[in-house]
């Protein structure tokens, strides 16, 4: 398939800048992959759309602070994006903007007017330069970073993008961006999931700033995922079993739970789900065999993206296509703090 199988027209204005004044405030678009048939409804409306025995598997990282401004030794600007901490705390692979890229050995500064934080530059790997703070990368961004919205969003962030912008249930700090479907549930939602007999399950996958790099090639067989770290607990595991077992779907929230759990199948001939910590760069387009995953609540994604070649893949191109048509002129929000859909995995036919 080509590039162009995956684009759409989408007006500007529908791009949500700000998140609605409630996490559960948001429409859902309930698209069935296997008939195309999709209904308009509230969030709000969920429970009653899972069933007892289902198990809803979120994605519990924690979206750090990891957009930083500050000068070079020489007095230009500099604006590091944190893409990852290393094990030792104390160095981090970035994302750096300059109007001359730094050297090895060459030092920036941040923290604004005070600009009491440097780092070296050590080296480049790949696209992204290893600084060393010589203190704690985490707490140097808890007090001066900032949170990094996507690109899409015209506003600097403030006090309601660092609350809004992160699940209620974060709890691994590692993200830059934040696994968006996951904005929309609140405690009581939640609550409410749990009191019905729906299980909540939990993985870790940290989102890279590569999750906003555009596919440059007309043939998507060539473009190349970019490496993320994830987690998949044994419990988890076991409350997908346990799901199994009793007739329960497998329901993941968002693509980066879904990435998760299918990178996790992957290891094996029997594709069977596995705990344990990995990298991964799977790369889902049509044509993919889901080995976990049955239902998928998702954000609306950029045209041309990896993530609209992973909801094709799952609900079929042509119902994407026509449920997205219809967003748009229903007048849907879009992108992350947009509004969602819930999938109905596209059944295989049989041979």
């Amino acid at each position: 398939m080509n590039l162009a199988d995956f684009d759409y027209h989408l007006p500007a204005e529908l791009i949500a800048q700000h998140p609605t004044p409630e996490r559960t405030g948001s429409r859902l678009l309930h698209l069935d992959g296997n008939t195309g048939a999709f209904i308009d409804r509230q969030f709000r409306d969920l429970p009653g759309l899972i069933r007892a025995g289902d198990v809803l598997v979120f994605n519990n990282t924690k979206v750090i602070k990891a957009r930083l401004h500050g000068a070079k030794e020489t007095g230009g600007k500099v604006e590091a994006l944190i893409e990852r901490v290393l094990a030792d705390g104390q160095r981090a692979l970035a994302h750096v903007r300059a109007s001359k890229s730094p050297q090895p050995g060459s030092m920036l500064w941040f923290g604004g007017a005070d600009a009491d934080v440097k780092a070296t530059m050590i080296g480049r790997v790949d696209d992204l330069f290893e600084l060393d703070f010589g203190a704690d990368v985490h707490g140097i961004l808890e007090r001066i970073g900032e949170v990094p919205l996507p690109p899409y969003i015209e506003h600097s962030a403030d006090a309601t993008d660092t609350a809004r912008y992160q699940t209620v249930y974060a709890r691994h700090p590692g993200s830059v961006a934040a696994p968006t479907a996951g904005l929309h549930f609140d405690d009581a939602l939640l609550a409410d999931l749990q009191a019905q007999g729906v299980a909540l399950a939990y993985v870790t996958l940290h989102v890279g700033a590569g999750t906003f790099q555009p596919v440059r090639d007309d043939d998507i067989s060539k473009h190349v995922m970019h490496s993320e770290w994830y987690d998949v607990p044994a419990e988890t595991v076991d409350a997908i079993g346990r799901a199994r077992a009793s007739g329960g779907r497998v329901i993941a929230v968002g693509t980066t739970s879904m990435r998760t759990l299918e990178a996790a199948s992957s290891g094996g001939e029997d594709g069977q789900l596995r705990a344990g910590s990995a990298e991964t760069k799977i790369f889902i387009t049509p044509g993919y065999a889901f080995k976990t995953v049955d239902r998928l609540i998702t954000n609306f994604h950029l045209p041309k993206s990896t993530l609209m070649m992973l909801v094709s893949a799952f609900a079929g191109t042509e119902n994407i296509q026509c449920a997205y048509a219809h967003a748009v002129a229903e007048k849907y929000r879009f992108f992350s703090y947009g509004d969602a859909m819930l999938l109905e995995k596209k059944r295989e036919r049989s041979s």
